[in-house]
């Protein structure tokens, strides 16, 4: 337990920025061989499919440890969990320096991926422990759009380290941060009830919160995986993150590929690269801010998380017209639009486990969607490598097909949410919360 000190102001909210600094530095670690892959495509002669079943090694990872974390998470608790993983994928990041071919940097990248895979579930619990529930979504969204910023510097950061020390470097260097994030995690998180910096006005309204919410599941024992997996409102959690997060996904490993095969040089598109990223940071903040703001208004909680579900589904459909264009700013700009708007449906994505479960639950959830966006990210990476493949003969209309469904596959998860995500009986016997 932290020893009692002077209280630290909206202590909850510094919590918020830790969880947003650690999401920037993930991100940066994974964005670094999709940044450097035209690259080292040409120098160990890889096609896009060597890519995307390197790509994939991280995904599996990925996918397995969301869930297995996200209970781990529910288990040992945030602090020491998310210690554990952040120097576990850190190390692995600078060893990454050392690979020699195919197979290494494949190995390399599934354990990048199961150490990182814990960032999501770990956040989110520790959402649903500090923050109450009209404050969840922009919480959410704090930490989320780490995720965006960390796409939009990595290229200013490992770029430049390529171009002047070469490939090797640019692993090794930024595989130092989260060892820097975790001076400052180890000193300041710890839970509310057992936090030495909090005042007790802060501790009081997170408490009331979580008893408000917590009453049904008094004296009822943790679900397992297979009670969750029975109700519909964790279906819906899944699904929101598995027909969206892919096409995400497939914006940060693949963008500057696909750049290419549009015949744009990277380093005169270097703003296409991060100008989707920005809009994606502004998108999760506008979506959780919007969806407080209509929570302040009045509006039940479940219309207004499924009002920002409705706006991303239907934006993320302006990928589809960048087929028709080569034009660097235009491409950009759509791109923009989609990525702007996705990032409010998966903030509400994300906040949907804290909306919906207990908080012996909600890191569990968490990773059963995570793995599910991991399954989904899996079979797109191996499509977009072989369809891009076969394709290259059309020139900058290979990569076309996955474009179009990387449009329609959200408007379709959103039509399945809205359906799934909602009051039930399961909600009268106390086994999700309202919404």
């Amino acid at each position: 337990m932290a020893t009692a000190r002077k209280p630290i102001r909206s202590l909850r909210w510094w919590i918020g920025g830790l969880l947003f600094a650690s999401t920037v530095i993930n991100y940066i670690d994974r964005q670094t061989l999709s940044l450097l892959a035209p690259y080292l495509k040409l120098e160990y002669h890889w096609t896009n499919t060597d890519y995307a079943n390197i790509a994939i090694a991280f995904r599996v990872a990925y996918s397995i440890g969301q869930t297995v974390f996200g209970r781990l998470m529910d288990r040992v608790g945030t602090r020491r969990g998310l210690t554990l993983t952040v120097v576990g994928y850190s190390i692995i990041s600078m060893l990454t320096s050392l690979a020699r071919g195919f197979y290494s940097f494949a190995t390399f990248r599934f354990l990048l991926g199961a150490g990182e895979s814990a960032n999501w579930p770990a956040a989110t619990k520790a959402v649903s422990e500090w923050f109450p529930k009209r404050e969840r979504a922009l919480a959410t969204a704090l930490f989320d759009s780490g995720s965006s910023i960390g796409g939009a510097i990595a290229p200013f950061i490992v770029l430049t380290i390529y171009f002047r020390w070469g490939w090797r470097p640019a692993f090794m260097i930024p595989g130092t941060l989260g060892f820097l994030w975790l001076i400052a995690w180890r000193w300041l998180y710890y839970p509310p009830e057992a936090h030495g910096r909090i005042a007790q006005a802060e501790l009081e309204m997170i408490v009331a919160d979580k008893r408000e919410a917590d009453t049904p599941q008094q004296g009822k024992a943790r679900p397992r995986w297979r009670d969750l997996l029975r109700l519909p409102q964790t279906w819906g959690t899944i699904i929101a993150k598995a027909f969206t997060d892919p096409v995400f996904f497939f914006i940060t490993e693949w963008f500057p590929i696909y750049l290419v095969a549009k015949g744009i040089e990277l380093k005169s598109g270097l703003i296409a690269v991060w100008i989707p990223f920005v809009a994606a940071d502004v998108g999760s903040f506008v979506g959780g801010g919007m969806s407080g703001y209509l929570i302040k208004r009045g509006w039940p909680l479940g219309a207004a998380r499924k009002a920002l579900i409705v706006f991303g589904g239907v934006g993320m459909t302006m990928l589809i017209p960048t087929i028709f264009t080569t034009n660097l700013y235009l491409i950009a700009l759509l791109f923009a639009i989609a990525t702007f708007t996705y990032a409010s449906f998966t903030t509400m994505a994300n906040v949907l486990p804290s909306d919906l479960f207990s908080s012996e639950s909600v890191a569990s959830v968490s990773g059963l969607s995570g793995t599910g966006a991991g399954i989904g990210t899996i079979v797109a990476f191996k499509l977009i490598g072989y369809f891009s493949d076969a394709r290259q003969a059309t020139g900058t209309h290979s990569f076309d097909p996955i474009v179009v469904m990387a449009g329609v596959i959200p408007f379709v998860g959103m039509i399945l949410v809205l359906l799934l995500v909602r009051n039930t009986e399961a909600t009268e016997h106390g086994l999700v919360r309202r919404i």
